[in-house]
């Protein structure tokens, strides 16, 4: 093993010394010097989950209509990110074609393919490592490229949509020991506002869900004033309190009269206890114990409609094995009355979260014929209670 990390960490060197645009070529030949690979290639999950976008081994990205897009359903990608598992099939009289999964703590970034002559005892698990190498290399780079952004966009983008995407976290899923989180935004025709957040500290998970009134750029500016008032206070170091009033109060001092609704929520990390905000906002659902159950909570008004009294913070009752869904009311607009949510959430709890927000955005979209009038965000947070010796996840990032 200590070759492997050797060539991890050769890997991760030259990658730094790389332009971000050409760490892919850097991986790429590696496993090609390593292994004789015939082939190497990278595929990103596309913005919406349901298409992968192929990357070439020289590492380019098409910016036109010509990328090479494969459905995710039912593919052997979507084996390999279901299950955080290598596979293999054989190939000719000795050849493989390997994948491995590309994930950074909980966030399926893609998956690495190559074709294989022949394979070593440990041959599979150092391309493991290294499409977890690969995984960090993405993370870092992209924030100085946008070429990853080109590959993940199999659909135009508005202005709307574009700043509404800059307000959610870089990654749609997190993991820890803890917990696990997973969210998903399922765009409206003209967006209309939603956005959620998440952020973990040292000892607190901080959470957030909101629907900010109006459509398209409108609400895309509405949407920037909730998420950054509200970041702003949970970064000063702000209590759930004072989170709920800075945000109220950016909306009042610059919302043009506008409302939104939504949900602020923190959990401590080492089983204490969890609160939250509702401002306005539908109820979430929880799972304990195979029941699913609406979370009753104090109704307090939206985000923006002035009230002589503050937005209550209250305790959420959440305990270890619960699955607790947050959700706006884009889940349940009028086409989508059908999809039962409860029935959804109680016959996926088998399910990482990632495929369940997964499968209840296709439903959502299905029963909409993929014609939203309204933006429909889902949240599914996994609470595994405090484990301070840590986790061994279940399709997880890694073990």
């Amino acid at each position: 093993m200590a070759h492997d990390r050797v060539g991890l960490a050769a890997i991760l060197a030259a990658a730094e010394d790389a332009a971000p645009a050409a760490s892919l070529d850097v991986v790429a030949r590696d496993l090609r010097d390593r292994f004789r690979a015939e082939y190497v290639s990278f595929l990103f999950v596309d913005i919406v989950g349901r298409q992968m976008v192929r990357v070439s081994e020289e590492g380019r990205v098409p910016r036109d209509d010509h990328a090479e897009q494969i459905p995710l359903a039912g593919s052997d990608y979507d084996e390999v990110l279901r299950s955080q598992k290598l596979v293999r099939y054989p190939v000719g009289p000795s050849g493989h074609h390997v994948i491995a999964p590309v994930t950074n703590r909980g966030d399926t970034i893609g998956v690495l393919e190559l074709y294989l002559p022949h394979i070593a005892p440990d041959t599979l698990e150092q391309v493991e490592e290294t499409a977890h190498a690969l995984a960090y290399i993405v993370v870092t780079d992209r924030r100085f490229t946008d070429r990853y952004f080109w590959g993940q966009r199999t659909i135009p983008v508005s202005l709307a949509a574009e700043i509404q995407r800059q307000l959610l976290p870089s990654a749609p899923s997190c993991e820890a020991a803890e917990f696990t989180l997973a969210a998903a935004l399922l765009p409206a025709n003209h967006i209309a506002g939603d956005t959620y957040d998440y952020a973990l500290d040292h000892d607190t998970l901080h959470l957030s869900i909101t629907d900010a009134m109006g459509h398209d750029v409108d609400a895309a500016l509405m949407a920037t004033l909730l998420v950054n008032a509200s970041r702003g206070a949970r970064r000063t170091g702000h209590d759930l309190a004072e989170q709920a009033r800075q945000t109220h109060q950016a909306l009042l001092d610059h919302g043009r009269r506008t409302l939104a609704t939504g949900q602020l929520l923190r959990v401590s990390l080492d089983g204490s206890g969890a609160q939250l905000v509702n401002a306005g906002h539908p109820r979430p659902l929880r799972l304990r114990a195979g029941t699913v159950e609406e979370v009753d909570l104090i109704t307090n008004l939206p985000f923006g409609v002035p009230s002589p009294t503050p937005h209550r913070v209250e305790n959420l009752d959440l305990r270890a094995g619960d699955r607790l869904l947050l959700f706006t009311d884009g889940v349940q607009e009028r086409q989508a009355q059908n999809v039962d949510l409860p029935a959804l959430l109680h016959d996926t709890a088998g399910e990482h979260p990632r495929e369940v927000v997964r499968m209840m955005t296709a439903a959502v979209s299905d029963a909409c014929a993929g014609n939203l009038v309204d933006d429909a965000t889902l949240m599914c947070l996994d609470w595994h209670g405090a484990h301070p010796e840590g986790r061994r996840s279940r399709a997880g990032a890694n073990t």
